[in-house]
């Protein structure tokens, strides 16, 4: 049987960026199991564990058969299981269904640049894990009546295309048109996963604020909780526009402790992959957008949020905290 072809250079960054998060995700669910006091999202959690703890050690054997290094990634240096509850009121699942939202979208595109037939299985099997637990967190949440349902409307009962051109209207420079039209329920879709993330990453950051040990890195998650709030706030204003509900949470809130149960490495890695999935979100949301003025809202938002990710990838540069992935071959410093 012949052998397996090398792994490409996609491959290795795709199952590079596949450990980091991995090895993240297993070390902050160590510490929201351990402070579990439920049954049924405790099994939620420990199936996950068990599972990616398994596909982890499939991406080092991968690795030690390349006779490529092993990354660091983050390990049991970055969690205190002993840290008093850092959250409250059913975060854990909430957090755990927006992280599996982010890793399916992850796997999903990395599929895209996998080309040998163990690596493309890996990732499906990951999706599929990802998936499973994804819909196990949201049947738990509404279950106990921790997350809110996106808006309901009148079902449509009729085709209709659109003929007019003031449909795009809002703030076009081009046009005198400032009547906004309703929003369709595509538009609303996006914002409402929008809303739905940020409330999450609010309560997030909020308490990585408090619990962080450096100055700097506290005062940087304080302004994520402010640039959540800011983002929050302008699409509820959207929806009440239209007299739409907007949609809440009842679960999920950080409490009052200071003590940190991660690593201001970790904190700051895990704020770094909510922030790279916003823009994600936001550029979805900018091209399903068919009114100008949100569109436009929209671009503001990914601009902000690069901005805040830039900020906290040169304080994880100066903390020596960003591991650097695989480097290409600099043929320009190669000497005979």
């Amino acid at each position: 049987m012949p052998n397996k072809p090398a792994i490409t250079s996609s491959e290795l960054g795709i199952l590079w960026i596949t450990y980091q998060e991995k090895t993240m995700v297993i070390q902050m669910l160590e510490y929201f199991i351990a402070k579990s006091d439920d049954d049924k999202s405790n099994k939620i959690m420990v199936d996950l564990y068990k599972k990616l703890n398994n596909y982890v050690e499939k991406v080092k054997e991968i690795f030690e058969d390349e006779g490529a290094v092993i990354p660091l990634g983050y390990t049991s240096k970055d969690v205190n299981t002993e840290a008093p509850k850092l959250y409250n009121n059913g975060f854990d699942i909430l957090f755990v269904r927006l992280l599996k939202k982010i890793s399916m979208g992850l796997h999903t595109l990395n599929l895209n640049m996998a080309y040998r037939e163990d690596i493309i299985i890996l990732l499906k099997d990951l999706t599929a894990t990802c998936q499973a637990a994804y819909n196990d967190c949201t049947k738990y949440l509404i279950e106990k009546g921790l997350i809110a349902r996106p808006p309901y409307t009148t079902m449509p009962n009729s085709i209709d295309f659109i003929t007019d051109k003031n449909y795009l209207g809002g703030l076009n420079p081009l046009t005198k048109i400032r009547k906004k039209r309703t929003l369709n329920t595509v538009e609303v879709a996006y914002m409402y996963h929008m809303i739905e993330t940020n409330n999450v990453g609010l309560q997030m950051v909020t308490g990585f604020a408090q619990s962080a040990k450096q100055q700097d890195i506290r005062n940087f998650f304080s302004n994520g909780a402010e640039l959540s709030k800011s983002i929050i706030k302008e699409i509820s204003e959207t929806f009440l526009e239209d007299s739409i509900q907007v949609p809440s949470s009842s679960g999920g809130h950080a409490t009052r402790s200071t003590i940190p149960p991660f690593s201001d490495k970790l904190m700051m890695y895990c704020t770094s992959i909510f922030c790279d999935f916003a823009m994600g979100g936001n550029s979805l949301g900018t091209a399903f957008s068919r009114r100008y003025d949100l569109a436009a809202k929209m671009m503001t938002f990914a601009k902000d949020i690069y901005e805040y990710a830039n900020e906290g990838a040169k304080l994880m540069i100066k903390n020596g905290w960003m591991e650097e992935p695989p480097q290409m071959e600099e043929r320009g410093n190669l000497k005979p």
